[in-house]
């Protein structure tokens, strides 16, 4: 039997561990936690009982607050242009949990090509997504990001990881957390922008780790997940120089 791979929803129980809302990320079926229904009585009056099923009760609220409003949402894809402009239009905080092993856009630039040959990749410290940046943060508005890398690290994340430093300068505070760490977060795999707690911007790659859209999300259960995965994630990462201080050599 395969262990399925279960991502939290949520809860209403504070500390106490019971009851929460956790969602099969495979088939999108919903698994709940709640005190044990053992009275015979109680039992003797739920209709078609399969072997092997069980029973627990939850507060009507938990339900309310956290399960899923519909079984399927058709994707809403935005344009280049649409996505570029939430980096202008945001009030107050734009997230990023970068969680890939390499992407194929960085992989076409000169920066990267001096990087693996050896050399200074001379980051253009004033091209139009600098300048971005410095004027949003001027403004007060956070950025901020978690890059997830594996152990050993791949070439595209060693890549990253020196472009921590300078994505740094320009108004980006960039974190790290060992994949291992994610797993045990139960992160999600997906790379996605958070914007104000309030949308998602779901990336969407392919086979060949090329950027191919952005959907926007809006549904208050994935945006509300989305805030406490980020907040996970921020608690346990590392500061990019920190991080980089453990980073083997080599590769």
């Amino acid at each position: 039997m395969t262990t399925r791979r279960l991502r939290y929803i949520g809860s209403n129980s504070g500390n106490n561990g019971c009851p929460t809302l956790y969602e099969d990320e495979e088939t999108g079926q919903v698994i709940v936690q709640g005190d044990l229904v053992t009275d015979p009585g109680e039992v003797a009056q739920l209709r078609n009982i399969k072997p092997g099923e069980g029973f627990v009760t939850v507060p009507r609220v938990l339900l309310a607050d956290f399960a899923p409003r519909a079984a399927e949402r058709e994707p809403v894809m935005i344009s280049w242009d649409e996505f570029e402009s939430m980096f202008e239009t945001l009030k107050h905080t734009a997230f990023r949990l970068e969680t890939r092993r390499q992407y194929r856009s960085d992989e076409q630039t000169e920066t990267y090509r001096r990087f693996v040959a050896g050399e200074d990749p001379g980051w253009d410290m004033d091209d139009a997504w600098s300048r971005n940046r410095r004027e949003q943060a001027a403004q007060g508005k956070r950025f901020e990001r978690v890059r997830i890398m594996d152990n050993p690290p791949t070439l595209g994340q060693r890549y990253l990881l020196e472009n921590a430093e300078q994505i740094g300068t320009v108004g980006e505070d960039v974190r790290y957390l060992w994949r291992e760490d994610a797993d045990r977060l139960g992160l999600p795999l997906e790379d996605a922008w958070v914007f104000d707690s309030r949308v998602i911007a779901l990336l969407h790659f392919d086979a060949d780790d090329l950027l191919t859209g952005v959907e926007l999300i809006t549904d208050p259960v994935r945006v509300n997940r989305a805030c406490q995965e980020r907040d996970a994630a921020w608690h346990f990462a590392v500061p990019h120089r920190e991080f980089r201080a453990g980073v083997p050599s080599g590769g």
